[in-house]
Parts: C-alpha cells; sequence; structure tokens
C-alpha cells in the first residue's frame, strides 16, 4: 500500500484516473499514461496499480493492457479472479482473459494538476 501523503503528482494522477472508470468499462495501461502526461509511462502505471491504496486496488481490475488482456490479473491470485470482477460488471470477453475492448473501453480524460488538486480536496 502507498503512503497518498507522499505521492509524486504522477501517481496522484493515475490513481485519480483510475478511480474514475465506470463500473463496466475498461481502460489500458497506456492510456491511463498519456492522460496522466506521461505518454510512455504504461509499466509505471502497472507498478503503480500494484502498491495502490486500497480505494484505487479496489476498481484496479478494470486496468487491462493494450490487447485487453488480463495482465495484471496475478494481482487478484489469478487471472480469473480479475475476470470474475469484470464479468460481475457485465463486461465481455473475446478470449479466455481478453476483454471486448470494442465494446468496453473506456478513454480517460486527459487530467490536468488542476483537476488533481479538486479531486485531492474531495478525498
Amino acid at each position: 500500500m502507498t503512503d497518498t501523503t507522499k505521492l509524486s503528482p504522477f501517481a496522484a494522477r493515475v490513481f485519480a484516473i483510475v478511480k474514475r472508470i465506470p463500473p463496466g468499462r475498461v481502460t489500458t495501461y497506456g492510456r491511463i499514461a498519456r492522460a496522466a502526461g506521461a505518454g510512455r509511462s504504461a509499466r509505471m502505471v502497472g507498478w503503480l496499480l500494484h502498491h495502490s491504496p486500497p480505494d484505487v486496488a479496489a476498481v484496479a481490475h478494470r486496468v487491462v493492457n493494450r490487447n485487453g488482456e488480463l495482465t495484471g490479473g496475478w494481482a487478484w491470485g489469478h487471472p480469473a479472479i480479475m475476470r470474475g470482477l469484470l464479468e460481475a460488471e457485465g463486461v465481455r470477453f473475446v478470449a479466455e482473459y481478453q476483454v471486448d475492448l470494442a465494446a468496453h473501453l473506456w478513454e480517460p480524460p486527459l487530467l490536468t494538476e488542476a483537476q488533481d488538486d479538486q479531486d485531492a480536496s474531495l478525498s
């Protein structure tokens, strides 16, 4: 778990974006990185999610790789658990551990530091 009082601005933006992913939708590590202002940092997004606070971890199952595959599934013990969480929200799959991105992709808006500050004041 991460001490949220010591987050970098990038980490704070990543966590704010992930918390906005609607139920029944997914987005990718790369899309989150771009929206948070660091387009080539998809792996850093994955690392941050692995070390995220409980409120972010509770919805991190909605983040998949660029092909819709459940690459973060081992954080829950097995990708089947991540799949179950997504199916419970109505997400359809095109393969055993690959979501139907055409039907469920959510494109995060660019998150500015001003929006990030506003989100922090609401917490």
